[in-house]
Order: C-alpha cells, then structure tokens, then sequence
C-alpha cells in the first residue's frame, strides 16, 4: 500500500456559470483524471447519469447530499441489472465478478464532489467529513475533487476507527484506520489466539520473541502479548498500517512489548515465533484498498515462505493463517501451496482448521457463495 501523498497528481477542470474552475484530483484506487467534467445537480436523472459515466463523463455534484447517494445507489442498480452467467467455472466466475467490480468501481467513480479548504463539503444537508478527510488523507492541500463513492468509505472508515471492533481474543477494542484491512473476520484471530505455543516459546516466554508480519492493525501482535510472548516485531509494508499498528499498541498500553518496524516483510534477527496472514487470494487489486485482500502471483505468500528458514530461532515454528478460497476459486491448488513449503525446505508440523463465520459465506446471493460456503482458514504450523 502506499501514501496518500501519491495520488494527489493532477488537477482537474471544469466551467461553471461560464467561469472555468480547478481543483486537485485525487483518487486512492489511482483512477485516472477523468476526460471531460460536468456540473451535476438534482434535475440529474439516473439513466442520463449512468449514460455519462459509462461514456467516461465525471459529474461533479453541486446539489443536496442526499440526493447524490440516492443517485448513487441508482447507478449501481443500472449496472446490476445484468446477471451474471451461470454454468461458468469457479475461476471463471471470480474472473467475471472481478471484471464486474472494476466496472462498478470506473462508472460509479464518476460521481464527484469538491472538497474546499480545510475539506469542507459545502453541499445542502452534507455532513462534517472535516476529521474524516484529515485522518485518512493527511493536512489538506487546497480545494480537492474525489468521488462521492470514496468519500462514503472514509466516512464510515472513520467510525470504525472512532468506535473500534471488538476482539473477544483481547477483550478489547481494536481500531483500525482507512486503507488498513479490520480484523472483522474473528476466525483467523481466534486461530491464532488458541493454537497451542511452539514448546520452545513456552519453555521460555520470559525471553521469548516473535514477528507478526504484515500486521495491519496490529490485532495478531497484540493476541501474542496477551498469550505471554514478552516481544513482538510487527513490520507492514505500509505506512498506514504502520501508524495503525502503532496507535492500537498505545491504546493497549503495549508499546513496552510490541515494536512496530518498517516498511518491509521480515526484520532484522530470528524469532521463536513469526506468524503471517497474507492476502488469501492471488489476484491483483485494483487499487492500494484492495491489497489487504489480493496478492498478485502470491507474492508475499512466497516471500514468507522463502524467508521463513533464515528469520527461525532453533525449535521455533512459522504460523501460516491462509484461507482455501483460492482453492475452491480455481486460483490455487493445494498441489501448489504444499509445493512452495516443500521448495522453501519446510516441514509441516500440523494444521488446524475453522470455519467462516462472517455474513457473506451464508449469503446465497453473493456471486462466489458456493465457493465461500466451502471455506476453511487454517493455521498451517510450519518449521525449518
């Protein structure tokens, strides 16, 4: 993932009452400047709107709030009414739904608003996102146009960092922030959180030492201290992740125990213990949210692997927290992850498996139910 800095690369320009107008444009997902852009109010019809957004058009919202997400909702509608194909492959099913998201993601982007100074969103019964903008995009910049669709995912981002998740592994709260994947599904936390401690770590734990890789919101680094490992090195590659990890270790009162380092995968030194839980499907995102989410080729599921020898203290063990989604997709077979542990010269000391228990893998109108109904995450005990 990278900083928001980066995407803050072009301006973007418009006329209004015959005056021509500019702001900086700014997209997290990257998406590109768009080619032409319209004022947009509330005599905007859906089916004109959809028109224009298909047609690359943005519409730059000057009307009520409130009327812009029911439009929104609108448009979204007009893309879902084309089902998808039955009697497909699972990879050619995920292939399609992934082809069907990045169009949702390029029409509905369309629908802009105007941030001013100090990100106030002058529209009629809009709310105050002055925080919201702060926290997820750093000190403003000057007047900046985003998508309606973005700024609703930093609002509601920024109430779950405010209010926090619950992690009855903790019996506490973790609060994540914008672009760091929340630890909303339990089973994987809980994995961690009951899976019986290499002996070695708990021969020692007084000097004990682990890594928890790709630490996001630090939640997993944080069930390590609670079960009685006396240090944990948490390293992410991204800078978000990194000052959310370092947040939730303060809110714990865990900074004495927890080290945030980074950016990078593996750091300095062994551990008697190194856990990571990579994104569980290798495909690749369609922007910096996504990546949370997708690994392109496995790319840190492989770089895991290959490091795990080197970083190991003897008698330690590397824990795999990986889903079989990818298996039931057609993405990745077992042939091929046990392929890459044995190419890497590990051993499989054991597995223990759990079942999904969020939402969507009931939800028979998910797109991939059938492959989300069959899920197992496992934590794959892993040694040099």
């Amino acid at each position: 993932m990278f900083d928001h800095e980066e995407y803050v690369v072009s301006t973007i320009h418009w006329t209004e009452s015959h005056t021509h107008q500019s702001a900086l444009w700014h997209s997290e997902n990257a998406a590109p400047l768009p080619r032409r852009t319209v004022v947009a109010d509330d005599r905007m019809k859906a089916d004109d709107a959809y028109r224009q957004a298909c047609e690359g058009t943005a519409l730059l919202w000057q009307g009520d709030f409130h009327n812009a997400r029911q439009l929104l909702q609108a448009m979204g509608r007009r893309i879902d009414r084309k089902p998808l194909k039955s009697r497909l492959s699972p990879s050619e099913n995920f292939h399609l739904h992934r082809r069907r998201s990045r169009h949702r993601a390029r029409v509905l982007g369309k629908l802009l608003v105007l941030l001013d100074d100090d990100y106030i969103l002058t529209l009629r019964r809009a709310p105050d996102v002055r925080q919201a903008c702060l926290a997820a995009y750093g000190p403003s910049k000057g007047p900046m146009a985003v998508s309606l669709r973005e700024l609703l995912g930093v609002i509601g981002a920024h109430q779950w960092r405010l209010k926090g998740i619950e992690v009855p592994a903790l019996g506490a709260r973790i609060h994540p922030h914008y672009g760091v994947f929340a630890p909303v599904r339990s089973e994987y936390v809980d994995l961690v959180a009951r899976t019986s401690l290499p002996p070695a770590t708990r021969r020692n734990l007084a000097t004990s030492t682990a890594f928890d890789l790709g630490t996001g919101t630090g939640v997993l680094a944080a069930v390590l201290v609670h079960r009685g490992v006396k240090r944990v090195v948490a390293t992410d590659i991204s800078p978000r992740a990194l000052a959310c990890a370092r947040e939730n270790a303060h809110r714990l009162a865990l900074t004495g125990r927890i080290e945030v380092s980074g950016p990078g995968l593996f750091p300095p030194g062994r551990a008697d213990l190194i856990v990571c839980n990579p994104p569980w499907l290798p495909a690749r995102p369609a922007g910096p949210i996504e990546q949370g989410v997708y690994d392109p080729d496995s790319t840190m599921l492989h770089s895991f692997l290959d490091g795990l020898s080197a970083h190991l203290r003897p008698g330690g063990e590397g824990w795999l927290v990986l889903s079989d989604l990818a298996e039931h997709l057609g993405l990745r077979t077992r042939r091929q992850l046990l392929g890459a542990i044995q190419k890497a010269q590990l051993r499989v000391m054991g597995k223990i498996d759990t079942k999904p228990r969020h939402p969507r893998s009931m939800d028979t109108a998910d797109a991939l139910h059938t492959a989300r109904s069959a899920e197992t995450t496992s934590l794959w005990r892993l040694t040099a």
